[in-house]
């Protein structure tokens, strides 16, 4: 599915309420403006705890009562994002009764995918891809994290939408295995407009066409530059560079 689509955030805050019906919060984001480019990677760093997760998780439409959300969301093409956004949670939340494979398919079955009939044909695709076609028959508890993780990434691509949100997808596999599947993720999801999270500042110089960095408490986001070679980046002195900017700012907010 291509379709372009882009989201603008305008003045945006999140609030952690203690509960429900509290009028004690929490502002976690505040004076968020950003703008997530149609079929381009943007890629959100940050320490932990400031926002990202819940950002990503906003954009879902998975907030939990007790987070308030206000501001501007505009998209492109004026739809709602309901139904066009896939997601993969740091969590791989595979299905411990299903197989590897069944996990892979159970998200487009419940989606415009549901009558297809080539579904688990394109599952052992993607699960070739990620290096696990031998393991469809196997179930979760006999995998290891790295090989979990695979399993949540082939889901991801299987659900086939134009936006694609991802929070830190590739922190449980090994150096090989992840620059590999960085590399296939980028040919992948192409024409798809995708916002990753990472904890790595290489992960984001070498993937993103666009990165923010958010910090400060409550955070916002700040536009940082780029290297001028396209996504997947060979990394050189000049993403290095790059990478240690990153660094810098991350220290200065922890500090």
């Amino acid at each position: 599915m291509c379709v372009d689509l882009e989201i603008t955030i305008t003045n945006g805050s999140l609030r952690y309420h203690s509960s429900p019906r509290s009028n004690t919060n929490k502002a976690v984001i505040e004076n968020l403006n950003l703008t997530i480019a149609a079929n381009k990677w943007t890629c959100l760093v940050g320490k932990s705890g400031c926002g990202k997760s819940t950002l990503i998780k906003f954009l879902a439409g998975l907030l939990s009562e007790s987070t308030e959300w206000q501001g501007q969301l505009t998209i492109s093409d004026n739809q709602p994002l309901t139904g066009r956004v896939a997601y993969m949670a740091q969590q791989d939340l595979l299905l411990p009764w299903l197989t590897v494979l069944d996990n892979v398919c159970i998200s487009s079955k419940f989606g415009h995918h549901n009558s297809t009939p080539n579904l688990k044909q394109r599952a052992m695709t993607l699960l070739e891809h990620v290096g696990l076609a031998d393991k469809h028959q196997l179930l979760p508890q006999q995998l290891s994290g790295g090989m979990r993780q695979r399993v949540a990434l082939a889901r991801t691509l299987l659900q086939d939408q134009p936006i694609v949100l991802m929070d830190e997808p590739f922190s449980a596999l090994d150096a090989v295995t992840r620059y590999r599947l960085q590399d296939l993720f980028v040919k992948l999801l192409k024409h798809k407009t995708v916002v990753l999270i990472t904890h790595d500042p290489q992960e984001a110089i070498r993937l993103s066409d666009q990165l923010y960095i958010l910090q400060g408490e409550p955070a916002f986001a700040t536009a940082l530059s780029l290297p001028p070679t396209l996504p997947p980046r060979r990394f050189d002195a000049e993403s290095a560079s790059h990478q240690q900017r990153i660094f810098d700012i991350l220290a200065h907010d922890h500090d």
